[in-house]
């Protein structure tokens, strides 16, 4: 073979083998793909369901609750309210333990931010308030506070869910706690659950 054809070929193999990468080709659909993956894991947050909820014996579950911020008192037609329409500012709810009843319109912001709220009626014994007061201390998104117009001795509710109990020794307690304290029926999962109102 001659020296000329040689080179010839040298030179064809050097530019099929030096071919440059597309680094901008590649990086553009790597955006691409992650905001995808990133619009449809918020998306899928945003639409989970009740069916996603635990399951626990007695609870009732209430819909189509509206979330938007009022000013002033909201008629809701729970006591405790489940959620609904509310108060811009949220009740603190980073396990805090409240002697006197709550605004309706502050605490179901604190539901709709991923709260349990554990509320009594007045007059409940002192061994099961005691009893709701360890459950709650220092517990992130939760809160306990009187509630002298409810049913039932004790009520646990998170958006959407409620649960009407008759002793603090209830297991069903626990089992509310671990499945709704920033559990699946959260509307704004991530949001505070403090810096906001501090007094009932």
């Amino acid at each position: 073979m001659s020296k000329n054809a040689r080179n010839k070929n040298a030179r064809k193999a050097n530019a099929l083998t030096q071919r440059e990468i597309a680094w901008g080709g590649i990086a553009f659909y790597a955006v691409i793909g992650l905001v995808a993956v990133v619009a449809i894991g918020f998306t899928f947050m945003q639409t989970r369901s009740s069916a996603d909820s635990p399951s626990v014996a007695g609870l009732v579950t209430k819909d189509d609750l509206g979330r938007e911020h009022v000013s002033g008192t909201v008629a809701y037609d729970t006591s405790p309210p489940m959620g609904g329409d509310h108060n811009p500012v949220w009740q603190n709810c980073d396990g805090r333990v409240y002697d006197a009843p709550l605004q309706n319109e502050n605490a179901v912001h604190s539901l709709e931010h991923g709260a349990v709220w554990i509320t009594y009626r007045p007059g409940l014994a002192a061994a099961q308030l005691d009893a709701l007061t360890n459950k709650v201390t220092g517990i992130d998104y939760t809160m306990l506070s009187p509630y002298p117009a409810q049913d039932a001795p004790i009520k646990l509710t998170a958006w959407g869910h409620q649960l009407s109990l008759d002793d603090a020794s209830d297991p069903r307690v626990d089992e509310f706690l671990r499945g709704f304290v920033k559990g699946p029926q959260t509307p704004e999962p991530g949001a505070a659950c403090d810096g906001a109102k501090d007094t009932p």
